[in-house]
């Protein structure tokens, strides 16, 4: 009962996840070949995270006004209208303006979708249904960026398929019996108290929105100019991402049974490293290039969940919400500038030095951690939460990943 009740909203987030996937690496791609500038490809990043910000803290509120249908199917629809307009209009800025249009739709989708999760879930479901949503997540990714190689960059059909994606997304939820839930809550932004309660997850967001957020932007970028073709920049990136997904379990179980901010050290520490092995690897050297970003995504990618899972063991029962949504906020003001300071940094000293602008984030991120351990004590084991793997789509997935609906620690 709970695999059909919950059915229609994994396909529709599929569908929706591999779009977005697919059309976040191929506007870096288009953009190279319709001959934009690094920098301007980096703003379209930084625009895309301004309007995922965006959408996260409107996005409640147009549901009190309109129901989780109504705003699904406009978001949708923007979206698909957003995709459309990359090829009828071919400008720098306005690309930067749609980035953000699509930032601010992904970001109110993924709520949506996830308060619906979260409303069909009970305390015994809700992992199940969190590990179901990740799979969905990583296979729908990682898929859609092979449809740049299958379907060709060059031309008008890619960005119809992606609008096909984001339109046909509304189907399976429009056509199922599955009813709206409660408008999802609001929560306070209190960044000074979140930082207070853990300035290590704080600064890990932050961080992780400067590299991490950038890589998804100027990977493809980097890739190009390393001289990968298309079906190559689609296995580098979803490599990437895959990585990240299967490392994040034994990280995550490392980090349950150590201080956590060792796991953290230690993690951040391989991505420094694996970042520099992608600085001195020589363009033209694919299979290196490839292994260099699978590292990168393992190493990288589960931080944020490392982060948070830090911050949770500091909270307090009614406290994880506001949490969440104070680390997305750090996590967007990182992703607003990584981007375009990222682009620019290859576009003044070439695709390789991007990879030393993260090895040298990650590296500073290290000695700050390193120093907090001296001004505070680890939280006792037994005192935990347990790690959980997450998604940076919404706050909402907090929510999921907690054991009830209160927002109670699940230990």
């Amino acid at each position: 009962m709970l695999a059909q009740g919950i059915l229609p909203l994994l396909i529709s987030a599929g569908i929706l996840l591999g779009a977005n996937g697919l059309i976040g690496t191929l506007v870096a791609v288009r953009a190279s070949i319709e001959g934009f500038p690094d920098a301007s490809i980096g703003l379209m990043g930084t625009a895309y995270f301004v309007g995922f910000f965006g959408g996260c803290v409107t996005t409640a509120k147009l549901i009190v006004r309109a129901g989780h249908i109504r705003v699904f199917a406009a978001l949708c629809a923007l979206a698909a209208i957003g995709s459309l307009s990359f090829v009828l209009i071919v400008d720098v800025y306005a690309w930067i303006a749609i980035r953000c249009l699509i930032g601010f739709c992904f970001s109110g989708l993924s709520m949506v979708v996830e308060s619906w999760l979260n409303e069909k879930a009970d305390s015994g479901d809700r992992a199940r249904i969190l590990s179901l949503y990740r799979i969905v997540d990583l296979g729908a990714v990682t898929g859609g960026q092979f449809l740049m190689p299958l379907i060709g960059v060059d031309g008008f059909q890619i960005f119809a398929v992606a609008a096909i994606l984001f339109a046909a997304a509304l189907i399976p939820i429009s056509l199922s019996r599955t009813t709206s839930p409660p408008p999802p809550s609001t929560s306070k932004l209190r960044p000074s108290w979140v930082w207070r309660l853990s300035p290590v997850a704080a600064a890990g967001c932050i961080t992780l929105g400067l590299t991490n957020g950038a890589f998804r932007t100027v990977g493809p970028v980097y890739a190009q100019h390393m001289g990968l073709s298309v079906d190559q920049v689609a296995l580098f990136m979803s490599l990437s991402i895959a990585a990240g997904a299967l490392l994040q379990y034994p990280l995550g179980w490392l980090s349950d049974r150590m201080d956590r901010r060792v796991a953290l050290c230690l993690a951040t520490g391989a991505a420094a490293a694996s970042s520099l092995s992608l600085a001195l690897t020589g363009s033209g050297t694919v299979y290196a290039i490839l292994i260099g970003g699978f590292l990168f995504g393992g190493f990288s990618l589960p931080l944020y969940s490392l982060s948070a899972a830090h911050a949770n063991d500091h909270a307090k029962g009614g406290e994880f919400l506001e949490l969440a949504a104070g680390l997305t906020l750090f996590y967007a003001i990182g992703a607003s500038i990584g981007p375009a300071v990222a682009a620019l940094i290859i576009e003044q000293f070439g695709a390789p030095a991007f990879f030393v602008y993260t090895a040298s984030l990650h590296g500073t991120f290290v000695l700050f951690v390193l120093y907090r351990m001296t001004r505070r004590a680890s939280v006792p084991v037994a005192l935990r939460s347990h790690f959980v793997a997450l998604l940076r789509t919404s706050p909402a997935i907090f929510r999921l990943s907690r054991s009830d609906n209160n927002g109670t620690s699940s230990t």
